[in-house]
């Protein structure tokens, strides 16, 4: 049987550690809360500016714009890709990082296999937002940005503005030839979703799969118009409306981010606690036996030591 102060003592050490993923587990669903908020007013904003880009497109045609310009590569040429991953800033949240690192292995080995097949040569630099996920991608071995840190709390459109200006100078300084955004998405009954768009040149097939599907989830439908005019031309609509698109993108997809992280440290936390308590009961039962048994042994103690005094 156990030692019964062994027992006490893991109880008091496991009830810790309940206490603690229980307090954790609060303020996860407090965020999660705040960041279905952000999502639910984000996504109006977001879906009519891929709406105005598309409706540009459908429109008027082909505009000469350098961020919507997708150039081809010939053999022996090389592309230069960028990758702007979205994980979590802290652990705690299960899987997540993990998984998000993940996504960034398997695009980036696919890239460079369909480029070798083709003769193309690959560049690449990974942009990591929180540390878990950037320090075991530099373990691994990818070539990360180490002086790239940027924050992954609570998004504001100010960040992702100033974030939307740094890919562009880097764009348009030939830095990139591609960029790509790799996060995850929080789908009813499917739960976390990866989901990997290009940024630059714009995708809006791309980016109007993933808004169409946050649009049907809050009942918001974008009017579209068959017949519009572009003043002083659609090409200048359009070089206009390049800023507002990326910050708009750039938000959202740091808003599902931090609503995944959120999902995710809530159901690890739920789980912990769940466990916790699983184990309590155990550690109560078998602290019963124990002491039950120590009882025992001294009563039987108690007993053979008067039959002997008896006996003589």
């Amino acid at each position: 049987m156990d030692n019964l102060n062994a027992i006490k003592k893991r109880i008091k050490s496991v009830n810790d550690i309940s206490q603690m993923t229980s307090a954790m587990q609060l303020v996860s669903s407090a965020k999660m809360r705040r960041s279905v908020q952000l999502r639910q007013s984000m996504y109006p904003f977001f879906s009519l500016c891929v709406e105005s880009m598309q409706d540009i497109r459908r429109n008027a045609g082909a505009t000469n714009n350098p961020f919507y310009d997708l150039k081809q590569k010939n053999e022996g040429e090389t592309w230069k890709i960028g990758y702007f991953v979205l994980s979590g800033e802290q652990g705690l949240a299960g899987a997540y990082n993990n998984n998000m690192v993940k996504i960034a292995e398997e695009h980036v080995h696919t890239k460079i296999l369909e480029n070798t097949k083709k003769n193309i040569s690959t560049e690449y630099k990974l942009y990591v937002f929180g540390r878990p996920a950037r320090e075991k991608l530099l373990r691994n071995g990818y070539n990360v940005d180490r002086d790239f840190s940027f924050p992954i709390a609570e998004p504001t459109f100010y960040q992702a503005r100033n974030l939307s200006s740094i890919i562009k100078k880097r764009f348009l300084n030939h830095e990139f030839d591609l960029v790509y955004l790799l996060y995850t998405v929080t789908k009813p009954g499917k739960g976390m979703v990866p989901v990997v768009v290009r940024l630059l040149p714009v995708d809006l097939k791309a980016v109007n799969s993933v808004v169409s599907e946050g649009v049907d989830d809050i009942g918001i439908t974008v009017e579209r118009e068959s017949n519009m005019e572009y003043m002083p031309n659609a090409g200048a609509v359009f070089d206009y409306l390049i800023d507002t698109y990326l910050n708009a993108v750039l938000y959202g997809a740091m808003v599902e981010a931090y609503q995944s992280e959120q999902m995710a440290r809530l159901t690890a936390m739920q789980n912990a606690t769940d466990n916790a308590d699983e184990m309590m009961k155990k550690l109560t039962l078998m602290s019963n036996r124990a002491r039950q048994a120590k009882i025992t042994t001294e009563l039987t103690e108690i007993v053979n030591g008067a039959e002997q005094v008896d006996n003589i």
